[in-house]
């Protein structure tokens, strides 16, 4: 294997693990916030509304723009840290 196939490889990878760890996050908070752990926020309220509902309707998908913004960002130090950035 050349270097630039195991810098390939590598670079692969780390993305992957931000790929998955950025799926995990998001589907802890649209799934677990939203139906699994409902009943446990039921008590809290915010904004006139109980939590888990807040989080079904808004916290998943606020969740999933700061995903978007977290992605680009921590692709952008990949890419440089791999040398493949933009000039």
């Amino acid at each position: 294997m050349t270097e630039h196939d195991s810098n390939a490889a590598a670079y692969w990878s780390a993305n992957l693990r931000l790929i998955v760890g950025c799926l995990i996050v998001w589907a802890l908070v649209s799934y677990g916030g939203g139906i699994l752990f409902r009943p446990l926020l039921a008590g809290i309220s915010i904004g006139g509304t109980d939590l888990g509902f807040w989080f079904a309707q808004q916290g998943s998908i606020l969740t999933f723009i700061a995903l978007i913004f977290f992605y680009a960002w921590r692709m952008n130090k990949l890419d440089k840290e791999f040398g493949l950035h933009e000039e």
